[in-house]
């Protein structure tokens, strides 16, 4: 890893949170989501670790708050809140192993049958990540907002 981030001509650099989160729909039409103890409903996803790249990334947290191990599918688009500096990238994906489990991220997590899986979820900009990302004639797509 470089040493990049610990040298001093570049500790004021801008730094941005990025991650990446995953839409899965089964052949069911039910869709995978996670209940946050912060935030409620949402898909899985978190934050991109050093050395990781944007898929590896999403998959990864999948697994981690669902059990659900996935195959990344496609990329959506990117949801930016500028003035937190932050970047959420959104994939589709599909299970391909694994089975639910909850975690420390997770206090429940399931299968839910769309469109009315969208009711669980109350946070309004996870519930417009998950219809664009539902509808792949809208990729990809950049979402700003000045937070």
């Amino acid at each position: 890893m470089s040493d990049w981030y610990s040298d001093s001509r570049f500790v004021d650099a801008p730094r941005h949170v990025v991650s990446a989160a995953v839409t899965v729909v089964n052949d069911r039409r039910e869709i995978l989501l996670v209940k946050s103890p912060r935030r409620g409903w949402e898909i899985p996803g978190g934050q991109v670790e050093l050395g990781e790249s944007l898929r590896q990334a999403a998959a990864r947290e999948v697994e981690e708050e669902s059990g659900i191990v996935v195959e990344i599918t496609a990329f959506c688009g990117v949801f930016q809140t500028i003035g937190r500096s932050i970047c959420n990238t959104l994939f589709t994906g599909r299970a391909v192993g694994g089975s639910l489990r909850r975690s420390a991220e997770s206090i429940d997590v399931g299968w839910y049958p769309l469109p009315a899986a969208l009711d669980l979820v109350t946070h309004p900009t996870f519930r417009n990540r998950i219809e664009l990302s539902l509808d792949a004639s809208r990729w990809p797509f950049l979402v700003e907002y000045r937070e």
